[in-house]
């Protein structure tokens, strides 16, 4: 099997991806729809409308993050899909006939465009944390891309056949099919064994277990390194729904069913770049500010070309770029978390990926209503390259460290206490192997090394973990816990330890 479909060879997964493909498909009929409906149907060509109706749809995922990152790591996912998944069938149900009935306004479709965030928010987490129960760890960077790639598939058919839709049938169709495949989903989750899934061992309900995730993530440089490029990336550069539509709209004049193709463009270009970053089992910080550029590139480009199909030609690029960026961002997160700690994380993390559109999309769509959707799209491809910049800046800020304090080539490595262990008299520190640094295989990763001996065993980062420290050990580290959770801080060099 290719090294890109690896993660095929697990049956549960290729049920669960059968299902999400078809919703996948029927979510981009959707998006598509109601963006045009916005532009078209309820305003006068008002891209500042289409940025509030993103920004009602994405905005939940920032106020929800204690409350669905809770609920990945304490509950089990896969009912929580069910329950999210059929809420969302409801919704599409409710919007689309509100449409075919002739009873649609703009306050009606900001409304169902804010229920089906809040949904979304609850959602997010338990959908990116299942993949880890679905496969083992080592495909778990194949898996994320293969979602990505599966979201992106479902980004290439759906508008394309959602402008179709629209343009004979009218908007209101495209809601109602949407809402039927959520039944693709429902059954997959439904035929998925139960019994060959990895169930993770579930976080212990504690004081200030909401806002772990916040703290872990602070306590992380090279996450929180990740973070801020994403948003940036996000906030300005991301709003490809807002530059679509005004550049179909306003710049070439056309109508519904190239909306739908130049949609279809950039989702085949996010294809290629799901499959691009499945074939590495762990994302590297590197490519995901490489992609940024190159994104930022792109849109550049865009932002010039003087006819509709020159414009439809950058769009793959920017499509690939963008998601070779998320898929590697959001495999990096995955398997740089401990796993009783993935869900609150990837909380953070999904919040930080939607969070800036209720701010950059109304914006991007006042620059594109004022100064023209020109100026829109270049605004996005500098924001984009000031992301990279800012990326550039972190790793060589990283490898300037690593050289003063001697560190070999490889991954940053971080050390830290299991928290769990402090309710006994012993401790368990995770810490690396330096003294001989791991070979490097053809890309620059570092390849495992078995031959550790009998007194040490592999951690889920690639460090070892050291025999039970004594009682004095232990008190030593709780002396030095600055944060009450069982970590101690390097504040100088800006890792856990």
């Amino acid at each position: 099997m290719s090294e890109a479909l690896r993660s095929f060879a697990v049956r549960n997964y290729r049920i669960w991806f059968a299902g999400a493909l078809v919703s996948n498909i029927g979510t981009w009929l959707q998006r598509t729809a109601q963006d045009w409906i916005v532009i078209n149907d309820l305003t006068d060509n008002d891209a500042v409308a289409v940025g509030f109706t993103m920004a009602l749809q994405f905005g939940p995922q920032v106020l929800f993050i204690p409350v669905s990152g809770f609920m990945a790591d304490h509950f089990d996912t896969r009912k929580l899909l069910m329950l999210t998944q059929a809420l969302q069938a409801v919704l599409a149900f409710g919007l689309g006939a509100v449409v075919v009935t002739g009873h649609a306004t703009l306050p009606l479709v900001y409304l169902f465009a804010l229920l089906l965030g809040i949904v979304s928010a609850l959602d997010s987490p338990p959908r990116q944390v299942f993949v880890s129960e679905l496969v083992d760890e080592r495909l778990i960077g194949n898996a994320v891309s293969l979602n990505s790639a599966s979201f992106n598939l479902g980004r290439m058919v759906g508008p394309a056949v959602a402008g179709l839709l629209v343009a004979w049938l009218g908007a209101g169709w495209a809601f109602l099919i949407n809402g039927m495949t959520f039944a693709a989903v429902l059954a997959s989750l439904w035929w998925i064994r139960d019994g060959e899934l990895l169930h993770p061992e579930r976080a212990e309900r504690a004081k200030g277990a909401l806002l772990e995730g916040f703290r872990y993530v602070r306590r992380r440089t090279d996450l929180m390194a990740v973070m801020i490029l994403i948003l940036i990336a996000e906030t300005f550069s991301l709003n490809f729904p807002v530059f679509i539509a005004a550049m179909c709209t306003v710049v070439f004049h056309l109508g519904a069913e190239h909306f739908g193709l130049f949609n279809s463009a950039l989702a085949l270009g996010s294809v290629a770049g799901a499959l691009l970053a499945a074939r590495h089992d762990r994302p590297r910080l590197r490519v995901i500010v490489v992609a940024c550029a190159g994104m930022g590139l792109a849109l550049a480009v865009g932002s010039a070309m003087p006819v509709a199909w020159a414009f439809a030609l950058a769009l793959p690029l920017g499509g690939m770029c963008m998601q070779l960026m998320t898929a590697s961002a959001n495999g990096y997160v995955q398997l740089s978390t401990n796993p009783e700690m993935r869900g609150r994380v990837m909380a953070v993390y999904m919040a930080v990926l939607t969070g800036g559109t209720p701010i950059g999309a109304p914006i991007m769509g006042w620059i594109a209503d004022v100064f023209g959707p020109r100026s829109s799209v270049l605004v996005g491809a500098v924001a984009a390259v000031i992301a990279a910049v800012c990326g550039v800046a972190w790793l060589a800020m990283r490898m300037r460290l690593d050289a003063e304090i001697g560190l070999p080539r490889g991954p940053r490595i971080h050390i830290e206490v299991v928290p769990r262990v402090f309710r006994g008299r012993s401790a368990v520190l995770r810490v690396p192997a330096l003294a001989e640094p791991a070979p490097l295989d053809e890309d620059g990763g570092q390849v495992a090394d078995e031959s550790r001996g009998a007194d040490e065993s592999r951690t889920d980062h690639g460090g070892t973990v050291a025999p039970a420290l004594g009682e004095g050990s232990q008190k030593g580290i709780e002396d030095q816990d600055a944060d009450g959770c069982g970590h101690r801080v390097d504040r100088e060099h800006g890792c856990t330890v």
